[in-house]
């Protein structure tokens, strides 16, 4: 593929999915912009994979339309759709080389063996296996053995190039590199790109957008700012990340501002057109702040405190409940059972729906 293409738009519009009497996917709308990278994100059995594979065409849809590049491809087969997908197992004949692997699409469409290793020669280039067209897959690493996968997406021009969990399989550093190389081939060719995970580290790292998904249906959508900043729910926040679910009550509100009780203390965040009365608050680890006993904020006691290295994490017993901390290297020198006064950032803790 050539850089500057810009991949096509998706969309879906009232898509759902049943086998028989059991929801896959509830009727949903989801716009996915030409040239991003959308991640689809949840736990098992909440129907992203459902999802993808209605955007590929390897499932019918049971209600619904899927439109391409504009054009409505919902009755059209997989290979009607100018679409490729990576699999979480990659897929590669074992028998074949890496050339062979790469160029097995464009030979099977019926394009010249020649052509079509020209083609897949430039596709491996592109993922920066250049020499490696002789090798056999079981003669390649993991990690290189998912680039192989990707070239051979790519290779087809693809107008969308749909993920499916293709990290799962490797070690945590290979994961963390490998999602730096797709998410910069992404960028650089301009594709469209769906991609599944479970891994919320993996979706905030290489998204335009994530959708985060629930019990077959969309939890709520947005830029990994969004979503890790601003959940609406607890789940998502929770999802999204190490969190800290409290329960307050908004005592009032005023000018689009909610002034919030937690126990003694009295905190104001943006209301999120939520009423006074009892409320759902989550506060990530980073957002809270250890100070001395006797101060300003809530009373609290050091469960345990550890030293990570980076930082510190502490587990703090207060009056709304045990909550988790991230702090200085310093906070992994308070002993467990001291006395401290826990008090709150300007960011990381929301008001949120239940």
């Amino acid at each position: 593929m050539k850089a500057g293409k810009t991949g096509a738009e998706v969309r879906l519009q009232g898509v759902a999915k049943r086998y028989g009497q059991v929801t896959a996917v509830k009727p949903l709308d989801l716009v996915i912009e030409g040239g991003t990278l959308v991640t689809l994100l949840g736990p098992s059995g909440c129907g992203k994979t459902t999802l993808l594979r209605m955007i590929a065409g390897l499932e019918q849809a049971s209600e619904g339309q899927v439109f391409i590049g504009g054009e409505d491809v919902t009755l059209r087969s997989a290979g009607e759709r100018n679409v490729s997908m990576v699999f979480q197992s990659y897929a590669l004949f074992p028998h074949m080389s890496v050339l062979d692997n790469v160029a097995y699409g464009l030979v099977s469409s019926g394009q010249r063996k020649r052509d079509a290793h020209q083609r897949a020669e430039t596709a491996l280039e592109t993922v920066g296996l250049k020499g490696f067209g002789g090798r056999l897959p079981s003669e390649l690493s993991g990690g290189q053995q998912q680039r192989v996968a990707v070239a051979r997406a790519l290779v087809l021009e693809p107008d969308v190039l749909l993920f499916d969990e293709p990290l799962s399989n490797l070690d945590a550093r290979l994961r963390r590199s490998m999602r730096e190389e797709i998410r910069a081939l992404q960028q650089r060719l301009g594709l469209t790109v769906v991609y599944v995970t479970h891994d919320q580290a993996e979706a905030l790292a290489v998204s335009d957008r994530i959708v985060v998904m629930r019990n077959a249906g969309i939890a709520q959508a947005g830029t990994p700012e969004e979503l890790y900043a601003r959940p609406g729910s607890v789940f998502v926040a929770t999802f999204m990340g190490e969190a800290n679910h409290l329960r307050g009550r908004i005592e009032r509100v005023a000018d689009g501002v909610a002034t919030v009780a937690l126990d003694a203390l009295r905190i104001e965040l943006p209301d999120r057109g939520l009423p006074p009365g009892e409320a759902d608050l989550v506060a990530r680890p980073e957002a809270l702040i250890v100070g001395d006993a006797g101060g300003p904020g809530l009373p609290g006691r050091i469960l345990r405190a550890i030293y990570m290295g980076s930082h510190a994490e502490a587990h703090v017993e207060t009056p709304v409940g045990e909550v988790f901390v991230i702090g200085p290297r310093a906070l992994a020198r308070r002993a467990p059972g001291s006395a401290v006064s826990l008090t709150f950032g300007t960011e990381g803790v929301v008001l949120v729906q239940p």
